[in-house]
């Protein structure tokens, strides 16, 4: 038996670990309505605590008691009054008929509202719409639903919950289920240690302008329009890095937006002002598309005398000659990228299931050489176990909490230069020799803990030891610097499949392109990587034979 499932409380006592976390490492960020919570919480009977963390971890704010019935509560009534005198929890609260629609069943909206037999066919939604007129104020659920044998409650305290799981988590897409996944080892976490100096927020100021920044992304994500948005949108904060990324990516998604509306001017006014990567190249092409060509061409010349990616080169060289062309400039002659090694393969179509990767691969393989479909596992799983220990590093603002998947700043520009030591150090065994070793042993002490950079189930000893024979040191070196390079984009666009040939040690990579397939952008700058430092790679092009 899972010992968490042993304890019927083990959501109220993961609710209170977090209020422990956030008393002993933010009191001095906290505000005094937080803080009275916290010492509060505590003291009330077990039931009314749990019930009340009940509330917290379901959708809304609303609910009815009989759907509040747990074993290890006991009657939900007694222990929502038991909460009452804390003004968390209101019982028979006042509510709008949108509300009392979401509480109540088709059913039960016939005998409220005394609808006529052709009334009761309609949907409920069409029953809504329907009555909002006539009744257009609020209520206690009581005199909308009377001699009901329910109680209805209404939890008033949701968003100092958020705030508190916010300051928890750092962000409000984990929730309380990361504790019981953790607990029943459905997921496990690296232990890294915690200074108040990883501190996530570092002072309310921080808190506030997350809470800003979603609030406007729930705006925008919920279709009201940017123009009405983004002037609540605060100002970059200068202090905190991965707070300033959430608020320049939602600024880039709304350049997006004004884009595909064809809005060419507020695009980019709204790249302009984005330090988002790609903005810049975004920028450049919404004036190319305005017809602004001086101006675009300008800001491709800035770009192109500091490039802020492989990424954003790769778009300036197919967007400099149009520039130059309708601008009457001479153009420049672009590099070409280096060719890899091409198999044009011809072959009857499988019967059965089937993928295109699969079928090249059972072509290609023999005993000499085998073949495994890879496709970014394996060079990424490589990387994150030599250098799991720069990675996972504890500077400052990188872990602020026991569940995280990767560091805070994973995608930041600055991300191996604030790690710059320890990725050198991990990266010199390369060098060494020591490299074969680390992997290994990382890979039987971390298996199954959480990894941007592991994909456990792609992964074995042997596949990894081959891989080890067969791939040289120089080579994951280059891997490795390119992935550090830009993570976010370099962590994609391997080759599919691998081949070796153990007996010789070596390899060969394989990208895979079916009928009418084409290589994708962060494809072509890896092929052309592997080409230009001599790294065996192929595309294979597929076709099927023709019936006669």
């Amino acid at each position: 038996m899972i010992k968490v499932l042993e304890n019927e409380f083990y959501y109220l006592d993961n609710f209170q670990r977090v209020l422990d976390w956030i008393a002993q490492r933010y009191e001095d960020l906290l505000i005094d309505e937080e803080r009275a919570f916290i010492a509060a919480f505590p003291a009330l009977p077990r039931p009314a605590r749990a019930l009340f963390v009940r509330m917290v971890m379901r959708k809304g704010e609303l609910f009815r008691a009989s759907k509040l019935s747990y074993a290890e509560i006991g009657c939900p009534l007694e222990a929502a009054r038991a909460l009452a005198p804390t003004g968390w929890v209101e019982l028979d609260p006042v509510m709008n008929i949108d509300e009392l629609f979401d509480l109540v069943v088709k059913p039960e909206i016939a005998l409220i509202f005394q609808l006529k037999m052709h009334q009761n066919g309609a949907k409920k939604a069409e029953q809504l719409a329907s009555l909002r007129p006539e009744f257009d104020d609020s209520r206690r659920f009581s005199n909308w639903y009377r001699d009901c044998p329910d109680t209805a409650l209404r939890i008033l305290v949701k968003p100092l919950c958020d705030r508190l799981r916010l300051i928890f988590f750092g962000n409000l897409h984990q929730d309380w289920t990361e504790f019981v996944l953790s607990d029943l080892g459905i997921y496990r976490f690296e232990q890294v240690e915690f200074s108040r100096a990883s501190r996530g927020f570092r002072s309310r100021r921080d808190i506030e302008l997350y809470l800003q920044i979603h609030a406007c992304k729930e705006r925008f994500d919920g279709g009201e329009s940017p123009d009405a948005v983004l002037p609540d949108l605060p100002p970059r904060a200068p202090d905190n890095e991965w707070l300033a990324s959430r608020r320049e990516k939602l600024l880039y998604q709304i350049g997006q937006h004004y884009e595909k509306q064809k809005d060419y001017a507020r695009a980019h006014d709204a790249y302009r002002d984005c330090a988002f990567t790609g903005a810049r190249a975004r920028a450049i092409r919404v004036l190319e598309k305005a017809a602004r060509y001086a101006e675009a061409h300008a800001l491709l010349l800035q770009a192109e005398a500091a490039p802020e990616s492989d990424a954003e080169r790769q778009h300036l060289l197919r967007i400099a000659p149009r520039l130059a062309r309708k601008l009457g400039l001479p153009g420049s002659k672009a590099r070409r990228p280096q060719p890899a090694e091409r198999i044009d393969l011809c072959l009857p179509m499988p019967a059965g299931d089937w993928w295109v990767e699969g079928v090249v691969r059972d072509h290609l393989a023999h005993d000499e050489a085998p073949v495994f479909y890879v496709e970014n596992a394996l060079a990424n799983a490589m990387f994150g176990l030599l250098c799991w220990p720069a990675i996972f590093c504890a500077i400052p603002g990188a872990f602020f909490h026991p569940f995280h998947r990767a560091p805070s700043d994973l995608h930041s520009p600055d991300f191996y230069q604030r790690r710059a030591d320890q990725f050198d150090a991990c990266l010199a065994q390369l060098d060494d020799g020591r490299y074969r070793a680390t992997i290994l042993r990382h890979f039987g002490e971390k298996s199954g803990i959480q990894s941007p950079f592991l994909l456990w189930d792609y992964l074995d000893q042997a596949l990894l030891e081959l891989a080890l024979d067969c791939i040289p040191a120089e080579h994951l070196k280059r891997w490795c610097e390119r992935i550090l390079h830009d993570v976010k984009a370099n962590r994609s666009g391997f080759p599919d499949l691998i081949q070796f040939w153990p007996a010789e040690r070596r390899y060969r990579m394989i990208e895979v392109k079916g009928p009418g397939d084409r290589l994708q952008d962060n494809q072509l700058r890896w092929i052309d990587y592997c080409a230009t430092h001599r790294m065996p790679v192929a595309v294979c092009y597929l076709q099927w034979e023709q019936s006669a």
